[in-house]
């Protein structure tokens, strides 16, 4: 399985974030995406609604509507409701029961980086998790630092 750190430095959540929901959704998968504060919710419902005219990312929040019909799901914690393989943590905190998944995306910014760093460590001890660090760079791409 793959663990994808992001460290935001210049391109923020909202604009990340729908390009990793659009690869995954074109790759035929699903996604879960994980955020403790309801306020995050909230606005990434409406971002995955609006972020680009010509887009729609198909999604939901948890408890909503028929969980296990939605290509993307928003939810509270670690959940398998909707049948996917990837999931996107993006409240900046890492959580072990992620590692059930296939791919799991790790979202944190400079506040959160020491809890990162943290995660990143604990995760040398499990062979079969494959750790990748991206940081972005100028031009606002993201590059494989580690």
């Amino acid at each position: 399985m793959q663990v994808d750190f992001y460290h935001l430095t210049s391109m923020p959540l909202e604009r990340a974030l729908p390009r990793i929901a659009e690869r995954v959704l074109a790759g035929g998968d699903r996604l879960v995406i994980v955020s403790s504060d309801e306020s995050q919710q909230s606005s990434l419902d409406r971002l995955l609604w609006e972020y680009t005219p010509e887009s729609f990312l198909p999604h939901a929040r948890a408890g909503t509507g028929d969980d296990a019909a939605q290509p993307i799901l928003i939810a509270p914690a670690v959940t398998v409701a909707n049948g996917a393989k990837h999931i996107a943590l993006v409240d900046g905190t890492w959580r072990d029961d992620a590692l059930s998944f296939t791919r799991v995306f790790h979202f944190f910014d400079e506040d959160r980086i020491d809890a990162a760093r943290a995660a990143w460590k604990s995760l040398a001890a499990h062979a079969e998790v494959e750790r990748r660090y991206w940081k972005q760079i100028e031009a606002g791409k993201w590059e494989q630092a580690a």
